[in-house]
């Protein structure tokens, strides 16, 4: 589902994000990245959704080399990617069910399917009742699962996310893990950008881990 062939990534300041990266990462696992602010973490994530170019090297995302996908498929390429982030980023002035709905829209989907879609994924995270509030009435921990249910709302086969639990205290978090646990359980690839090692530790999948741009290590807990 992701692989990273000799990947670097220099930015025109001169800072070295990644440094000849090699990782592949099979669709339907999943894996946890972790390492130190500034270790490349958000680069490598940046890549995968083409947010970003690499310096040298190929990334490939389900069997797409995106060195050779054109501009106006970027779009496209992101449908199939869920992407979590720690700050929701969530809009305000819209109600859950429209954060929700707004990937469908987007996408073009038919405003009959849409309702039943965005409920379905509402009810996954346990926000089903919750649908007509702003999401300033909500606490953080149900935030992020509407940030949740927007990613997965359409469906894609990989979900990204990025420090998703840095804002949550531990039983939040927990819950959260649990929610990404259960996507990968139906065949989602779930890549989750984490600095929480108890919680991942605790998780019993594989850690990759950076250091500086390249890859320290790269275990599975058992």
């Amino acid at each position: 589902m992701i692989r990273f062939d000799g990947v670097s990534k220099r930015y025109p300041n001169g800072h070295q994000g990644l440094e000849c990266i090699d990782l592949h990462i099979p669709r339907s696992q999943m894996a946890f990245l972790t390492g130190h602010s500034g270790a490349g973490k958000s680069t490598l994530l940046k890549l995968i959704i083409a947010m970003e170019k690499p310096t040298a090297g190929q990334v490939w995302i389900g069997g797409q080399n995106l060195q050779s996908l054109w501009r106006n498929h970027i779009p496209i390429l992101r449908r199939n990617i869920g992407v979590v982030f720690q700050d929701h980023q969530l809009l305000f002035d819209r109600t859950v069910f429209d954060n929700v709905a707004l990937p469908l829209q987007i996408a073009g989907y038919s405003y009959r399917d849409i309702p039943r879609r965005v409920r379905a994924s509402l009810d996954k995270v346990g926000l089903l009742n919750k649908e007509k509030q702003s999401p300033m009435a909500l606490s953080g921990g149900e935030q992020q699962r509407v940030g949740i249910a927007r990613a997965v709302v359409n469906k894609p086969p990989l979900l990204l996310a990025d420090e998703p639990t840095g804002n949550l205290d531990p039983e939040l978090s927990a819950e959260i893990m649990r929610l990404f646990t259960e996507f990968n359980q139906v065949g989602v690839t779930v890549l989750v950008a984490s600095h929480d090692l108890s919680l991942i530790a605790s998780m019993k999948h594989r850690v990759i881990t950076l250091q500086e741009g390249r890859l320290l290590r790269d275990v599975t807990t058992q």
